[in-house]
């Protein structure tokens, strides 16, 4: 008995040995007249980007010509990215009305201009598949415009709120710094507050600052944004990729800056209603600035 005892045990363990030991991969015996499959495509990584192209003072007016051009032919589109601006702008301004506060929307009709190159990212790509003589589709430029929030616009877009948010803290501050007890008055209904004595200092202030903001958003922007949305490139390289088009075309790019600010303060006055021209046109006349600055013959 202690002797079957014993074999069973024996054979057991061999058995358990034999199920342990590594067994041998087959390998797949190929089919008759199959090829083989292809090697995956290596990751083409980040687009190169090289240095931008020098333009003449021609190019501000050929580029609005060519952005009232692409309003002209697709305005719905213009119209419906505007419109968000636009009701945007008669909340804030309903808000503060019914507050008494009406001297809070002069930060944010100033500094507008701040965060306008991002209400023109739909633009870009309205003037993008134009210039490529592609059909304009409703449901394809809204998914390109969406299917940015996997890329960089988003990290660009956050640049550009916090500069906004930071300018508007700052004209508050440097309100409360020159008036002192005069913050009560209402510079609405008295604005010879602000047009003598510390009044014009806060301007001559203000205008410093919110002019440095304004310069450095527009010079991350003016190229940054469309190359983003153009290219595949970081949002470090874009950002140097625009100050290099800005510093080699300094005057040309300080001149299309006061029109951009020019024509968007002029279109707010009225109610805000004048954003519904303007800002499409700004919209698409920036890209073709943009592909002035990095044109296609630059890639290849």
């Amino acid at each position: 008995m202690f002797g079957l005892l014993t074999f069973v045990q024996a054979t057991e363990e061999r058995l358990a040995m034999h199920d342990s030991e590594p067994k041998p991969i087959p390998i797949p015996i190929p089919e008759p007249g199959r090829s083989p499959l292809p090697d995956p495509a290596p990751d083409p990584g980040p687009d190169e980007i090289p240095l931008p192209a020098v333009v003449g003072f021609e190019a501000i007016p050929a580029a609005l010509a060519e952005g009232w051009r692409d309003f002209r032919r697709a305005p719905a589109f213009g119209l419906l990215f505007a419109a968000f601006y636009v009701a945007g702008g008669l909340v804030l301004s309903a808000v503060t009305m019914a507050a008494g506060r009406e001297w809070w929307l002069i930060p944010f009709i100033v500094g507008f201009p701040l965060i306008a190159p991002f209400a023109a990212v739909g633009l870009y790509e309205v003037s993008r598949q134009i210039e490529a003589d592609q059909p304009l589709i409703w449901r394809e430029v809204v998914a390109v415009v969406i299917a940015q929030k996997d890329r960089q616009i988003p990290s660009m877009a956050m640049v550009i709120l916090l500069l906004f948010m930071f300018w508007v803290f700052a004209a508050h501050t440097i309100f409360a710094l020159f008036m002192g007890a005069s913050a009560l008055t209402n510079i609405s209904s008295s604005a010879e507050a602000v047009l003598q004595g510390r009044g014009l200092a806060m301007l001559a202030t203000g205008t410093l600052v919110g002019g440095g903001l304004a310069a450095l958003l527009f010079s991350i922007s003016v190229v940054g944004l469309p190359l983003i949305l153009d290219r595949e490139v970081d949002l470090i390289s874009a950002i140097i990729a625009s100050f290099q088009a800005v510093a080699v075309n300094f005057p040309v790019m300080l001149v299309w800056a006061l029109v951009i600010a020019g024509l968007l303060f002029a279109a707010i006055l009225p109610l805000f209603l004048g954003l519904f021209v303007a800002l499409p046109v700004l919209g698409h006349a920036s890209w073709h600035m943009y592909r002035r600055l990095m044109p296609d013959d630059a890639w290849e």
